[in-house]
């Protein structure tokens, strides 16, 4: 099993940042690919950004790339996903994954609430 609480979230205006925090729990977080999935309102949740076990390999959803970093540090037990121009479409609930890639869905955070405001 496999905690995670996300961090980070708020309310930023278009065009600023926010960096976004999960901290993982439980048995072998190095292990896992990590991933970042968001569902904006009355939508599907979709998948946004996934790092491999080594940091090695990212992906990412064409919407945020070369917007959005997703990394993590294995000594803390931490993801990260720093979010850098942001737009009024990026506000959703942001939850932190870990399972396997290209899209980790293994395990699920309880979800942070990014807000864009114009």
């Amino acid at each position: 099993q496999v905690q995670l609480v996300e961090s980070g979230g708020g309310l930023v205006q278009a065009g600023g940042s926010l960096r976004l925090s999960c901290a993982a729990s439980g048995h072998m977080f190095s292990n896992y690919a990590m991933g970042w999935f968001r569902q904006a309102p009355g939508k599907e949740r979709k998948f946004v950004a996934a790092i491999s076990w080594s940091g090695s390999y990212t992906y990412y959803v064409d919407s945020v790339k070369g917007r959005f970093t997703i990394s993590r540090d294995n000594a803390k037990n931490t993801v990260y996903l720093q979010m850098n121009s942001l737009k009024l479409e990026d506000t959703a609930v942001y939850y932190c994954t870990a399972g396997s890639l290209p899209t980790p869905r293994g395990y699920w955070g309880q979800g942070t609430q990014v807000t864009v405001s114009s």
